[in-house]
Formats: structure tokens, sequence, C-alpha cells
């Protein structure tokens, strides 16, 4: 018996009981699992920073107001000028200045020869420090993100989920979905890390967080 046989075999004594009418949608399957590793009291948005940089990727924390400079200093900090942008990505978050702004289609001759790209974000994951992408409006496709050295990389706070089950959730399971936990790295049989391989080699994640309201000043008693 072959080993495709043997498994086979397997396969067929396992299912013996099952009627042959039975349909896979006829039987509930249980979802009482742990839906989230994050510690309880434990603000989801600070892990998230945590482990993106963890990661070795730059984080950045900002509000909307402040958004468009911290594009700017991200950029200037990497010394790239020549970036692409994707189909909906807005138009006013990119700076004015000596930037040359590459909009999508690209092919790859055109990506390589750019020093990075800018994104949106679909969703993140606090627990994993993981950013998906889901080559929506402001994302691209995934040659976008794969080919340029650097990635810089937009995401609301409101936007990050507790863990893996919750960011699926949010998630169209029909869309190509990328996961990218930091910069591309890989290591070799001696564990030399070699960042770069099969990705961007920089990665900066910029954190948006709404502004909080100023608290009025209490007026001092006579």
């Amino acid at each position: 018996m072959s080993s495709r046989e043997g498994v086979l075999a397997r396969i067929r004594a396992a299912l013996a009981d099952v009627p042959a009418d039975e349909r896979p949608e006829d039987v509930p399957v249980p979802r009482d699992h742990l839906r989230s590793h994050l510690e309880p009291g434990r603000d989801r948005v600070d892990l998230f920073a945590e482990r993106v940089a963890d990661y070795r990727a730059t984080v950045t924390r900002t509000d909307p107001a402040g958004l468009r400079d911290a594009v700017a200093t991200a950029l200037t900090r990497q010394g790239a000028t020549r970036l692409a942008v994707p189909t909906g990505f807005p138009g006013e978050l990119l700076p004015a200045g000596g930037w040359d702004w590459h909009p999508e289609p690209l092919d790859v001759p055109a990506l390589d020869a750019l020093d990075g790209a800018v994104t949106l974000a679909a969703a993140g994951i606090a627990v994993t420090g993981t950013i998906v992408l889901d080559t929506g409006p402001g994302q691209g496709r995934r040659a976008l993100t794969l080919v340029p050295d650097y990635h810089l990389c937009v995401i609301g706070a409101d936007q990050i989920a507790d863990d893996l089950p919750d960011a699926l959730a949010r998630l169209d399971p029909r869309k190509p979905l990328t996961f990218i936990s930091g910069p591309s790295a890989t290591s070799d049989i001696e564990l030399n890390r070699v960042e770069g391989v099969h990705g961007p080699r920089t990665l900066d994640v910029l954190i948006v967080t709404p502004a909080v309201p100023a608290v009025p000043a209490v007026a001092a008693g006579p």
C-alpha cells in the first residue's frame, strides 16, 4: 500500500459512520475557543506599538492634525523621495516639497526603481503586532508593498483588533489578505538575520489616534 492509499484508507475509516446524505453545514462547529490573548486591562494600541517595534519597525503615534507632518518626517528620516502611491490614498496626506509621487498602475521594474511605497491598512492585530492589507482603497496590490525596499503604512487606532479572530471578523475572506509582521526578514542556517529578502527592508508605521479633548482649567477659588 502506498502512502497515498494509506492516508485515504484512514480517511474512509474515520468517515465510516457519517450518514451518506449529511452535509458539512448540517453539523455545527463549536466556536468556543479563546478569541483573544490580550491581557485584561492591557491597552491594545500600546501593545500593538510595542510588538511592531519588537520587529525592528519604526512606530510613530500621531493625531489626524499631525499626520501629514508625520508622513513627511518619516520619509525625510528614510531619505525616500520617489514613492509609489496606491489608488485611493488620501492626497491631503502627501506632503508638499521634494517628493516624487508615482501613482498606480506601476509595473514591477517601475516599482523596483522607486525608494518605497506609502499605504493605508485594512486592520492591525495587537497581540502579534501584525498589519493586514486587503488591496482595498489606499493599499494597492501586493507587489506595491513587496517590491520596493521601504514601506510607510498608516493605520488608525480604531482599526487595531485585540487578536487574530477579531481581526478576521473585520476582513473580507474573499479578498487577497497580506499579513505583515515587521520588515521582511529571514535567517540562514547559522541564524544570521537578513532583512529585505522577500519584501521591504524597512517598515515605518504611523498610528493615528484621535486627539484627546483638552480638559478646561478649573478656576482657583478665592
